[in-house]
């Protein structure tokens, strides 16, 4: 039986600020938001590739706007609520898909390389969600996990450390938030991005050896993650709040 009100999952009409979204992950999902119908502003710290997906965006008829933002600056970041509010009218829908990749080992790691991821993946999704959480009336936030935070790799104890802390922190915010704006994360598996590069190619044996393990047979293209995403942000998870949404082909729950 069919009911007419049950909210679907989509999230037309709303108004979507991608924190990191000009590459990998964060673009999957702010295409998908503009396919869907979403008014979506994708940033990073790059002016050229703010200006590409800027331009993307605006092919699919969306409102948006060109502004650069670095997660490790505050400012920045009030910045960008700031230009989000006066083009968009408000902020629906936060996405906290910033990215570092500064890998080595915990014996060789050194105090400069530790802060600086912690300060990306970390403390620059605290200071998004305070500070769009100030002027978001209601909504949703995406942080933007990672399998790592609980199935660890080697040379990445920052890394592997601070998506534990977005899980915890993800967890904190639905709490702190609610009932205004829910709070979740996804957590993704192995995907296609520019940063995985020759490691995840078709011919690499890890690629082969993750196929292999994976019981949906492939790694994801962010298009894949950004589903996820979709249904996060939407009013289909109007009940949704402090999860953490595995979306990695089932390679958690695999044993081969």
């Amino acid at each position: 039986m069919n009911d007419e009100s049950s909210p679907t999952v989509d999230v037309a009409g709303k108004r979507a600020v991608v924190v990191g979204g000009t590459t990998g992950i964060g673009r999957g999902i702010a295409r998908a938001f503009a396919a869907d119908g979403a008014d979506v502003i994708a940033t990073s710290r790059s002016e050229e590739s703010v200006a590409e997906i800027t331009d993307e965006l605006r092919l699919a008829d969306v409102r948006t706007t060109e502004v650069t933002c670095d997660v490790t600056d505050r400012a920045s970041i009030e910045r960008l609520r700031d230009v989000a509010v006066d083009t968009l009218g408000g902020v629906d829908v936060l996405v906290n898909s910033a990215g570092a990749t500064d890998h080595a080992s915990l014996l060789d790691m050194t105090d400069a390389q530790w802060a600086f991821s912690v300060d990306v993946l970390l403390s620059g999704v605290f200071r998004a969600c305070q500070v769009f959480g100030r002027a978001m009336e209601s909504g949703s936030i995406v942080n933007v996990s990672s399998m790592s935070a609980g199935q660890i790799r080697e040379h990445r104890p920052a890394y592997c450390a601070a998506k534990s802390g977005v899980n915890g922190l993800t967890r904190a915010a639905a709490v702190d938030l609610a009932p205004e704006i829910r709070v979740n994360a996804i957590a993704p598996g192995f995907v296609r991005t520019e940063l995985s590069g020759e490691r995840l190619d078709e011919s690499s044996p890890v690629r082969e050896s993750i196929d292999q393990r994976t019981p949906l047979g492939h790694i994801a293209g962010t298009e894949e993650i950004a589903g996820a995403a979709v249904y996060l942000a939407s009013d289909a998870a109007s009940f949704t709040t402090g999860e953490v949404v595995t979306v990695d082909g089932g390679y958690d729950r695999s044993a081969l």
